[in-house]
């Protein structure tokens, strides 16, 4: 592409492809994406977005054709790769000049000449690092700033290489630049000092900017840049100069307005201080150990001490809290039961820790935990009357603990608790007893600070465990807190609910269980709201706990059920309707069967909600989860929701449609519980089914559940299921065959093999093109034995329940092995005989001792020659299946069913769905479980010898072993 006559005609596509009229548009994208392999197209963009009169959006457009050209043909080894030469003209053209004015181009400028030195630097580009050094002298403002930049992210990205020679590049690289890198932030941090009380606040910002950029590039450096960094002084000495420059910046933000740009950047600079610091101790616990008592000090006193007031803000604090949260947790720093065995450097940091952590100090720490930072805040408390829902959400951790400042301190209390709590149990036993007996509703500070000691109690509930007797203290104070009514006390009836559901899993004795489910039947009639969520919240633990019986918490079920579902008819926020419908299913799924009285209200306002939930596909998870539980809990009578369901399933598990993103595991679920507890088909839910064939072609981590979806139809309804969808459930199967794993080959097969045995006339022939992959893997002996152990189960079904389709399928496959079938069936009988002990399963077993038997009386030379392989694997298996009789000596089958038995269901147990009555039913016509394999054996030998007469029985049993016959013999004596 030659640059001079190109240039013009890139840039008039480029112009159009900034075009909003997608008629302009496309063709444009469509002729820029042909020249991305021409040579000499990137050298064009390089001049174009250099070119600082051009247009800003076509520039912008020419630097992202140009960084993505990076990504795809840079590498030597990448399809129309560029060539070396082109590459060296535009790594020298691109730090030619640093004066980008526009700072969304410069930024983008600054990642791709990154993306380059990933690739290149410093073997073809030894020059880019020296240039940035010298450019980030030059007193220019932009030149220097855009320099800077680009060091930045050249330094981000080469610190993000993993492998060893790369690391030791940038090893070489970081000690040689790490001097310089310390003296240009010392500059511009002091330049920044001196300026911050001129009052000028663009040189203020321009200073600060600077400052944060290199910054930047010493936190790569410092932590990524060496091995062994406490041995380097440069090092050590910037990350201690950390705790003043931390003071000095901390200082300024009085000077420095609540809301502006650099009270922004200021804050930015700060919290990255004590990024350094957080980096540096994950990635170098052992060579952060100096640092250990300066970091507590510091982040202690302006914690919690009046040093931080006035400059201190949310995020620094957490910051704060974080580094003595991973300072008192590191395990580096926790020495083993044994001393004798921790490292020195443990030990080292072991003993600062432990000298620092006085119990002065740590009861100072707790105390104000709990007394300050634990306080519902006046923001809180506003927030929680306007938006109740809001409140809660935020309550239970709507942020992650580590930006958050109340999750934070919380942590930070358990982490700590933990850690000293033979020295901090006492301070907290001691707040605990300050506050005995009811609190005056009028003093609203002695509300907050019982509700803070109660929170660290309930946060602290597993370290407490041996010192708080929680079920006197139920009920002596708290039950009797949870009766007071007045308005201004519901942050106590709030907390104390919360507490219990703490403790219940902790220590809390079944006999107080029915005092607790009134105590919650009437705080869920409570007049707030967040009261009443935090109820639902305590009741899902105390229904989830180990403890819970269900005999007790019947006579509340329709109470709770039905203030639950106001509840949740109640809440508007996508996120309170999910928890109060999770803890709905909790309640269904424990009490099962109990629940169907009171579920009407509930199941007519669930399509409502669905409706409603068009939008919010996590509310619509949380509906069907709820509904999952429903089906198990109505058990047949949920055929009273199919109107409903039916559709909430076909939408779900449509991969047409969008939302299947989100719904598709649940609502496969859904699908499988629906028929198991089914009655009997509908046309509807047979219709649903036309979803799977797609669900078999993603070959997801669903399929599991797809075939237990398909098992569930072929036990529901066999022959309308198979008669409607089994070609093309057949040709599904074929080529899931070719490309699935043995466990998919295995639940694929098991799928036929159920096909075969609910229904031994049509399952054969509906399944017949598997049928010859399953025969040709005996013949050839299939080598995983899981695969050989169903083949043989699928084969003994056919052979067994289906003779004479047996036979055209031996027909059949002797004409494609060009083979006689007599020598084909006795080449089967043999590998089958020889892989007899691949099949684990008893079932498995008896059913092949079945099939292969009857193949008996025969007259045929082949079978004839294979009987004392057939005799001994029927010997296996009435070893398998025959069970000794104490009291008479005489042997049984004990696979027989003679009738069908209803099983005792226990409380804990669930009730059988009607699947498993279907299966139950189904074993009462399988010949595994009907057929009594000794009388079976009997009766084929006395058939084989009425057909060949006493003597040719006599020689045909003399091919058997003498060990064989005597064991044979024994079990059929009696006969």
């Amino acid at each position: 592409m030659d640059l001079n006559s190109a240039s013009t005609v890139v840039l008039q596509v480029l112009t159009q492809a900034t075009s909003q009229d997608t008629a302009v548009l496309k063709p444009a994208e469509e002729q820029l994406k042909q020249w991305e392999t021409q040579p000499g197209f990137y050298s064009v963009l390089l001049n174009i977005f250099t070119n600082h009169t051009l247009d800003i959006n076509v520039r912008w457009l020419a630097v992202l054709y140009f960084k993505n050209g990076i990504d795809r043909y840079w590498r030597r080894v990448a399809p129309h790769a560029l060539s070396e030469e082109e590459k060296s003209t535009l790594r020298a053209g691109l730090i030619t000049n640093f004066n980008e004015p526009v700072n969304q181009i410069a930024t983008q400028i600054a990642v791709l000449i990154a993306k380059v030195a990933r690739l290149d630097c410093p073997r073809q580009w030894p020059e880019l690092i020296p240039t940035l050094i010298e450019s980030v002298k030059v007193q220019d403002d932009l030149r220097q700033h855009r320099a800077l930049l680009t060091f930045y992210h050249v330094t981000k990205t080469l610190a993000s290489k993993r492998l060893a020679a790369d690391r030791k590049l940038f090893y070489d690289l970081a000690s040689g630049i790490y001097n310089f890198a310390c003296s240009l932030w010392n500059h511009h941090t002091d330049t920044f000092l001196q300026q911050v009380s001129s009052g000028n606040e663009a040189a203020v910002l321009s200073s600060l900017e600077r400052t944060l950029l290199s910054l930047k590039v010493l936190r790569k450096l410092t932590v990524n840049g060496f091995v062994e960094p406490h041995k380097n002084m440069e090092v050590m000495g910037f990350l201690h100069g950390i705790f003043d420059r931390l003071k000095q910046f901390l200082e300024c933000s009085r000077s420095i307005g609540t809301d502006n740009v650099c009270r922004d950047r200021l804050e930015k600079t700060i919290i990255l201080f004590t990024k350094v610091l957080l980096d540096f101790l994950d990635q170098h616990p052992f060579s952060f150990t100096p640092l250990i008592q300066r970091s507590l000090e510091f982040s202690v006193s302006y914690v919690f001490t009046e040093v931080g007031e006035g400059v201190t803000f949310e995020r620094f604090i957490v910051q704060c809290m974080n580094l003595i949260k991973m300072i008192v947790k590191n395990y580096a720093y926790k020495p083993s039961k044994n001393f004798e065995d921790s490292s020195p450097e443990t030990l080292e940091a072991h003993k600062i820790k432990m000298a620092f952590f006085t119990y002065p100090t740590l009861t100072e720490i707790c105390r104000r935990l709990v007394s300050h930072y634990f306080l519902l805040t006046e923001e809180e408390l506003t927030m929680w009357e306007e938006d109740p829902e809001g409140f809660t959400v935020e309550e239970t951790g709507g942020d992650s603990w580590k930006y958050s400042l109340r999750p934070c301190t919380e942590v930070l209390f358990i982490d700590i608790f933990h850690e000293y709590n033979q020295t901090l149990t006492p301070v907290l036993l001691e707040m605990m007893q300050t506050l005995q007996g009811p609190t005056n509703v009028e003093d609203m500070n002695a509300l907050l600070i019982k509700d803070a000691v109660y929170n660290a109690v309930g946060l602290a509930a597993y370290e407490l465990f041996d010192s708080v007797d929680f079920d006197q203290w139920f009920k002596n104070q708290l039950l009797p807190e949870l009766q007071v009514i007045h308005n201004r006390y519901k942050p106590l009836r709030r907390r104390v609910i919360w507490l219990i559901g703490q403790w219940i899993s902790v220590k809390f004795k079944s006999d107080l269980r029915p005092m607790l489910y009134e105590a919650i039947c009437n705080l869920l009639q409570d007049q707030d709201l967040v009261v009443r969520i935090e109820t639902a919240t305590t009741l899902k633990l105390t229904v989830d706990d180990f403890e819970f019986r269900t005999d007790q918490f019947l006579p509340y079920l329709e109470t709770m059920f039905t203030l639950l579902f106001q509840l949740l008819q109640q809440v508007t926020e996508c996120d309170t309707k999910m928890h109060v419908l999770h803890v709905l299913s909790c309640v269904i799924e424990r009490v099962n069967i109990q629940i169907r009285p009171y579920v009407g209200c509930l199941v007519q306002y669930l399509p409502l909600l669905w409706k409603q939930s068009e939008e919010h596909n996590m509310l619509r998870c949380a509906i069907l989860t709820t509904l999952i539980h429903l089906v198990q809990g109505l058990g047949a009578d949920s055929k009273n929701l199919y109107p409903f369901l039916l559709p909430v399933i076909q939408l779900s598990t449509d991969v047409s449609q969008p939302p299947h993103v989100y719904l598709l595991e649940d609502g496969l679920e859904l699908w499988l519980v629906t028929l198991e507890n089914s009655p009997c088909i509908t046309p509807e839910l047979l219709r649903i089914f036309q979803n799977m064939s797609p669900l078999l072609e993603l070959s997801s981590e669903n399929l599991r559940t797809c075939f237990k979806i398909i098992n569930g139809y072929i036990f529901l309804s066999s022959t309308e299921f198979l008669q409607t969808y089994a070609v093309g459930l057949c040709q599904s199967f074929c080529e899931l065959l070719k490309e699935i794993t043995t466990e998919g080959q295995v639940q694929v097969l098991k799928v036929v093999e159920n096909a075969l045995k609910v229904n031994p006339v049509l399952g054969p022939q509906m399944f017949q093109p598997i049928l010859p992959c399953v025969f040709r893997g005996i013949i050839e002996g299939e080598r995983y034995p899981v695969v050989m152990s169903t083949y043989l189960g699928v084969m003994g079904r056919v052979l067994l329940q289906n003779t004479s389709f047996f036979s055209s399928l031996l027909n059949e496959m002797a004409h494609k092995f060009n083979q006689e079938m007599d020598q084909l069936l006795g080449n089967m009988i043999e590998m089958w005989v020889d892989r007899m002990d691949n099949i684990t399963q008893p079932e498995r077993r008896k059913l092949s001792a079945l099939a292969l038997l009857s193949l008996l009386p025969s007259d045929n030379s082949v079978i004839q020659d294979k009987f004392c392989g057939i005799i001994n694997i029927s010997v296996e298996g009435l070893h398998d299946v025959m069970t000794e009789d104490p009291e008479t000596g005489t042997y049984k089958d004990c696979m027989l069913m003679s009738h069908l038995e209803e099983p005792k269901v226990t409380e804990d147990e669930e009730p059988p769905t009607e699947q498993d009555k279907r299966k139950k039913m189904l074993a009462l016509k399988d010949p595994v479980h009907t057929v009594s394999l000794q009388q079976f054996i009997y009766e084929k030998l006395k058939a084989q010898q009425e057909l060949l007469g006493e003597q040719g029985f006599q020689s045909l049993m003399e091919t058997v072993d003498t060990e064989i016959v005597t064991q044979l013999q024994e079990f059929l004596q009696g006969f």
